[in-house]
């Protein structure tokens, strides 16, 4: 029987068996191979620190509100990037046949069941190479780097400063070069990624705290000006903060992480107002339509996401990754909670 992923309170995870089915009509059956740990919103879902621990936001209305009995957050699945083989195939499928490896939005078990026209967040996309499979665990990620760099106002020549310098932040990065920044600045605690980001293209990489001054005037005073855009991952408010005060006036700041709780370290009084910065959420789930929407859809973010991928012009294999067992997810989510640096992606094999 195949086996699934249940979250059952904070820091209680736990692996069952659940009963699979036939594919329907336009649906297919997919035999998971690996799916990949997102950092950012699955760790807050784990820890409980996430909003949707005890609220619940409303799609129709667009506001978060206080969870109902019948609207309690556990049990709950884990997950949204699943690589996997086509098993079995529904009446009416065309375009996907038995065999193929897709990239799935699904959460993490052995095998789910895909409506391959139902769309969502992260749709289902065909995976063209046939070897480094793992390049697909950063598919549902790439779509979110994607995202962002279509909500940045980069021009040809422009410089831009990357914050937060994790799996997302890396291809960003990347996005960033390729979309025509000139100067990329990237900012992160941790030497690891930074000189990463070296090694993927950025031109220059510093520790935000390591200058007196911060990162804002460090950075300015050492350019003559700040960036015109900053990009930022991590999801911290001291990261986000960082991101303002790099950035010169009337410029823009994309925020990409996923952030929880308040903003103590966030300033707004300070560079955010006296440079009239232009601060933009970057979101394309939850039923937020691209800014550009019909003529960008989330099919075409997926594909694109997987055609730079596959012609090597976004990087992943530099990338650290730290591999565990699907049944072993359990142990994996307790040392991604201890050790939330250690690893740029955490990826679960199945199989058995």
């Amino acid at each position: 029987m195949p086996r699934t992923l249940v979250l059952q309170g904070p820091r209680d995870l736990a692996v069952r068996e659940a009963p699979g089915r036939a594919p329907g009509p336009g649906e297919v059956r997919v035999r998971s191979l690996l799916s990949a740990v997102s950092h950012g919103t699955e760790l807050a879902l784990y820890r409980g620190s996430s909003p949707f621990g005890e609220r619940v936001f409303d799609r129709g209305l667009r506001a978060f509100a206080p969870a109902s009995e019948g609207e309690r957050h556990y049990p709950a699945a884990l997950g949204y990037e699943t690589v996997g083989v086509v098993e079995e195939v529904g009446p009416g499928v065309t375009g996907v046949a038995a065999g193929d490896v897709l990239h799935v939005g699904a959460p993490h078990a052995d095998e789910t069941v895909v409506d391959l026209a139902a769309g969502g967040d992260y749709p289902p996309v065909v995976l063209p190479w046939d070897d480094h499979l793992e390049r697909g665990a950063y598919v549902s990620v790439g779509a979110v780097a994607l995202q962002a760099i279509h909500d940045a106002p980069i021009r040809l020549g422009s410089a831009v400063a990357v914050v937060g310098l994790g799996a997302v932040g890396l291809l960003v990065l990347q996005m960033a070069r390729l979309a025509g920044a000139a100067h990329v600045v990237a900012l992160d605690l941790s030497p690891v990624r930074r000189e990463l980001a070296l090694a993927l293209g950025a031109d220059e990489a510093h520790d935000p705290r390591l200058d007196p001054e911060g990162p804002g005037a460090a950075y300015k005073r050492a350019a003559g000006r700040g960036v015109d855009v900053a990009l930022e991952t991590s999801g911290s408010d001291a990261g986000l903060h960082d991101a303002i005060a790099s950035t010169g006036l009337g410029g823009t700041v994309v925020t990409v992480g996923f952030y929880q709780g308040g903003a103590a370290r966030l300033r707004l009084g300070e560079e955010w107002h006296h440079n009239r910065l232009t601060m933009v959420s970057s979101m394309g789930a939850w039923g937020a339509p691209h800014r550009d929407h019909p003529a960008w859809t989330r099919p075409r973010i997926m594909q694109t996401v997987v055609d730079l991928l596959g012609s090597g012009a976004v990087r992943t294999e530099p990338l650290p990754v730290r591999r565990f067992a699907f049944e072993e997810a359990p142990e994996a989510y307790a040392w991604l909670d201890r050790h939330p640096d250690d690893a740029l992606k955490l990826i679960l094999t199945h199989g058995r």
